[in-house]
């Protein structure tokens, strides 16, 4: 099932109505926090058994376990399967076990994890007790290999979809990256996202210079202390922080349903990674974006990284995923289809909610241009990367151009008349068509294949998306100046309410020590804003209000709802929104 598509039901619920306690198996402490908060939020009598916890407090969780007081207890791969553990199982009912993020068991897998590997003992020590494996991402060679690896050799294998169509999928060939990010954050600041970088360094250096910017931000990454990371963690879930700017580190499992955008600074290592990462984003089923900035230099690090690999399988495999990814981020079709073409479930039609269905690209003759490109390669000697290749066809007066006497090649100023954006993406276009290989190996010179011979000849022409290149028009000095709040848009009665009612749930939370959306979602507080309901009976209508949130909750927003309806706020709000509809009025 997709990332927030309900997995969690579907050992829980079987988990609260079995006899025993549900054992469930995950591989962040993060990931157990956020679940057992949430199920106590409920009423579910849940805990989990991890580093974390003190001696104290470790020995009132076995109390509880032993006492049968548990209906659901979270522990990591490696405990469960320890001696101790295993040996205190022995003479306890146990519902069921449940493996979550069950990719982490297999080869295949995004996020392959060896601790994992034990858990296929499981099934010859406990044969008598269901066993479930869970994850969001697992295209058929994962699935299997999941299969193999737990020993489920009469499982049956169930699949609800992997679409989440309330995402909207954006790609942007990388130009100015930190400009085309505040571009896209400016206006979406009053919602908390996600960005990935590649390294440690970038994830430092881009979340500081969002810090220069005004935005709410904070790095994480593996190289900070285990008290910053938790900190950050934490202030992100309470709504204290926006924005995490983080590498890969982040994310697995977290329960925070309401963030709206998760940005790649850098191209992922494969789609698995990407749509797990990319599904953290909406999980309220409310609409979010992905945005991914595509560079061909990411690649060239990321393919590096995988050369260094020693496991030639493991080598081939992920080898083979980058490459995917890489298609996936070249290409011109709908990305959802591609996306979910990937994991083995065709979509009938275009899915009308990514880049390419919203906004066809413009297809240009690049048959001129493409020749030139490709003699002033063969001109240089093969031996240049793209970089020195645009500065001969643009002329440029580079001292080691000059040294080098290119600046009397033939083709030496040809393509002054283009950008050097304009030629970046020709080039990557004939390197994706295989009429250049850059060879990553060898400081990603251009060498000209064979194919490039009858393009040369003009026997074929060749056409090209024009680039899909969004920069920042105004300058960080001059939108800090201007300062954010002249940018809000005038807010509906609807978006007041969903505001109080949004600042109501961050005080019960603080107050709680959770974060927000274990108080309600956003879905939650959206249908209250839009429905407004005055009393017990309307109030449990909303979505995620069972009885047990109707009393713990269910006072202190009505009384809000009630003051809203009740107050001049309704009447204001129009007036503002009507004013904002018709300037000069």
């Amino acid at each position: 099932m997709p990332t927030g598509g309900g997995k969690s039901l579907c050992y829980q619920i079987p988990a609260l109505h079995r006899p025993g306690v549900g054992i469930v198996v995950s591989p962040l402490i993060s990931l157990m926090k956020d679940q057992v908060d949430s199920l106590k939020a409920y009423g579910v009598k849940a805990a989990f058994y991890n580093s974390s916890l003190s001696g104290t407090e470790a020995r009132k969780v076995l109390a509880r376990l032993h006492g049968g007081e548990l209906d659901l207890l979270y522990i990591a791969p490696e405990r469960l399967m320890s001696r101790e553990f295993l040996e205190r199982l022995a003479d306890i009912p146990i519902a069921l076990f449940a493996i979550d993020e069950a990719h982490c068991i297999s080869q295949w897998g995004h996020d392959f994890r060896p601790e994992y590997r034990q858990l296929g003992r499981l099934r010859g020590l406990f044969p008598g007790i269901p066993l479930i494996a869970l994850t969001a991402t697992a295209e058929a060679h994962t699935r299997q290999d999941i299969l193999d690896r737990l020993d489920l050799r009469q499982a049956r294998c169930y699949i609800s979809g992997f679409d989440r169509p309330n995402i909207r999928y954006t790609v942007l060939e990388k130009r100015k990256p930190f400009a085309q990010l505040t571009t896209f954050l400016q206006p979406r600041y009053r919602g908390a996202g996600i960005v990935y970088c590649l390294s440690r360094q970038r994830v430092e250096k881009v979340a500081g210079a969002l810090c220069e910017d005004g935005f709410r931000a904070a790095p994480y990454h593996a190289g900070l202390p285990a008290g910053a990371r938790k900190k950050v963690q934490e202030d992100f879930l309470r709504d204290d922080i926006r924005i995490i700017v983080a590498t890969v580190a982040f994310g697995m499992g977290i329960d925070k349903s309401n963030i709206r955008y998760v940005v790649h600074y850098d191209i992922p290592k494969n789609i698995e990674s990407y749509y797990q990462e990319t599904g953290r984003a909406g999980r309220d089923g409310l609409a979010a974006e992905a945005l991914l900035l595509f560079g061909y230099g990411d690649i060239a690090v990321a393919r590096s990284l995988i050369e260094n690999t020693q496991n030639p399988e493991r080598k081939r495999i992920e080898l083979h995923k980058l490459n995917s990814m890489v298609g996936y981020a070249e290409a011109l079709s709908c990305r959802r289809r591609i996306l979910l073409g990937y994991f083995g479930e065709p979509l009938a039609e275009d899915c009308g909610n990514c880049d390419i269905c919203l906004h066809p690209p413009q297809m240009v003759d690049v048959t001129e241009d493409a020749r030139k490109a490709l003699s002033c390669v063969y001109r240089v000697g093969q031996r240049f990367g793209a970089g020195h290749v645009i500065d001969v066809l643009r002329g440029s007066q580079k001292e080691r151009l000059l040294e080098l006497g290119h600046d009397r090649l033939s083709t030496y100023g040809i393509g002054r008349d283009k950008s050097q954006e304009y030629w970046g993406s020709l080039l990557h276009h004939l390197v994706h068509n295989g009429y250049l290989e850059q060879d990553v190996g060898n400081y990603s010179v251009l060498k000209l294949m064979d194919s490039a011979r009858p393009l040369l000849r003009g026997e074929l022409t060749l056409s090209m998306a024009e680039p899909r290149v969004k920069t920042e028009t105004v300058s960080a000095k001059d939108r800090r100046k201007a300062g954010r709040k002249k940018t809000e848009e005038p807010l509906d009665a609807y978006g007041m309410l969903f505001e109080s009612l949004r600042t109501l749930r961050k005080k019960m939370a603080d107050k709680a020590g959770v974060p927000p959306y274990v108080i309600f979602s956003d879905t939650s507080l959206a249908e209250m804003a839009a429905f407004r309901p005055t009393d017990a009976e309307a109030f449990q209508n909303i979505h995620g209000v069972g009885t047990h949130k109707l009393e713990r909750y269910g006072p202190a927003f009505l009384e809000e709802i009630r003051r809203f309806v009740g107050s001049k706020a309704e009447v204001e709000a129009e007036s503002i929104r009507r004013a904002a509809s018709h300037p000069g009025t």
